[in-house]
């Protein structure tokens, strides 16, 4: 090729090269937003409960609209955090009544324009970093009680943000296989219960019997009637009564093997004996409505030997195996 040639080649590529930079500039380490929630590192978006659900798209009560974005869960009074490094402006005011939760803010950055509702900024402007601390959740269980509390993540133009909100995690060093499959049909990633008028479903909460007492398992958002896996393969064992008295719920079934015991309660197993593989069907969530009406509607996980088991439900979705 005549050097000439060459050169204007050459030319033309840096040309393209400089304006597609500019168009779309690469991001820092990944495509993939930071964690938006203290106590919520996977960014796991919120099921449903008697209010609707926290999915893009999902149907909204009453007025034949879509969700236009989606439900992080997050604690009340949590800290938050940038998804992404960029320019702040606000206050985004989505309910427009001044209510408890109405405040939030808007970040245009790195490719992404994105408004984080529910929220309460440090501030309104200026510039913010991957990661910086952004604000703290505002207290929804004042304005909507026993809904899995969270911030509304909408993308500018309204487009589904699901995709990025997996931070870039990696596992320090490959290792085997510690996550269970999914627990229940309709919450593949095993989504824990938030808070409602009840109590709250992670490990260690308080429970208000007046005994001063600790959760010593995790409640897994399932639908009544909804179907259940078996989290890994095992020997089964039971029936495990919780209550002792009979209601509607009191049933449940252990399961050992692959290094790991559990209980599985307030679900209908198809047997109490014989193994089991990871991913199997293992019955069915029972009416837990009837029994406390207006909860958020769970498997209760309890370790054998009552250690956490959040880290092993992670992730759930897609590990049928």
């Amino acid at each position: 090729m005549p050097a000439l040639s060459l050169i204007a080649l050459l030319s033309l590529v840096s040309t393209v090269f400089t304006r597609q930079w500019e168009v779309h500039p690469p991001q820092q380490q990944g495509r993939h937003w930071a964690q938006i929630c203290s106590g919520n590192p996977f960014n796991k978006i919120r099921g449903c409960d008697r209010y609707g659900c926290g999915n893009y798209g999902a149907s909204r009560q009453g007025k034949g609209e879509k969700h236009k974005g989606v439900d992080v869960i997050c604690s009340d009074g949590s800290t938050v955090y940038a998804p992404f490094s960029g320019q702040l402006s606000g206050p985004i005011r989505f309910f427009h009544n001044g209510n408890a939760i109405d405040d939030g803010v808007q970040i245009s950055g790195s490719g992404y324009c994105v408004k984080l509702v529910c929220i309460h900024p440090i501030r309104y402007h200026g510039q913010i970093q991957k990661g910086q601390q952004l604000g703290r959740m505002l207290p929804m269980q004042k304005v909507f009680p026993g809904i899995v509390s969270h911030i509304h993540v909408e993308n500018c133009d309204q487009s589904d943000p699901t995709h990025l909100l997996r931070p870039d995690v990696l596992p320090p060093f490959p290792q085997q296989d510690t996550h269970w499959a999914t627990v229940c049909s309709g919450n593949p990633t095993n989504e824990i219960r938030g808070c409602d008028k009840y109590g709250c479903g992670y490990f260690g909460a308080p429970r208000r019997n007046g005994k001063g007492e600790k959760h010593k398992g995790v409640d897994v958002i399932c639908a009544d009637g909804a179907t259940v896996f078996a989290p890994f393969s095992g020997e089964l064992s039971g029936p495990i009564k919780f209550f002792h008295n009979g209601n509607a719920i009191d049933d449940g079934v252990q399961i050992r093997g692959s290094g790991f015991c559990v209980k599985l309660l307030c679900i209908h197993p198809i047997r109490y004996s014989g193994r089991i593989s990871k991913g199997q069907v293992l019955g069915r969530m029972l009416p837990m409505q009837r029994v406390f009406p207006g909860i958020i509607s769970h498997i209760h996980v309890e370790n054998c030997d009552r250690s956490d088991p959040t880290s092993n439900l992670e992730r759930g979705q897609g590990r049928r195996k």
